[in-house]
Formats: C-alpha cells, sequence, structure tokens
C-alpha cells in the first residue's frame, strides 16, 4: 500500500500535515515521532536479544 503513495502523494500528506497542526506544532510531532520509533526499535532489538538468548540456553 505504501509503495503506491509516490512523490506527489507524500507532498499531500505534508500539506496536509501542516495545515492541520500548524508549522509551531511540528517540530514538537516531529520529536515526538522520533522518541516513539526509538523506543520502538530499542524494545525490538531486546527482544530479540532475549529471544537469541532463550535458543542458546535450550540448546546448551
Amino acid at each position: 500500500m505504501l509503495q503506491n503513495i509516490g512523490f506527489p502523494g507524500l507532498m499531500m500528506i505534508l500539506v496536509v500535515v501542516l495545515i492541520v497542526f500548524g508549522p509551531s506544532k511540528l517540530p514538537e510531532l516531529g520529536r515526538a515521532v522520533g522518541r516513539t520509533l526509538h523506543e520502538f526499535k530499542a524494545s525490538a532489538k531486546e527482544l530479540v536479544s532475549d529471544g537469541k538468548e532463550e535458543a542458546s540456553e535450550k540448546q546448551g
């Protein structure tokens, strides 16, 4: 689904977000999205490493 958006679609989404949130809220929104992605990636890495540790404990 996301592969079909293209550049014009992304520009349209950006314009709508700019209209809805306004230019003053965009940096705050960007920071919040960045923090959320960072936390998600950290949690995913932790889960993967825990799974690998469990698998190695079961084998050995």
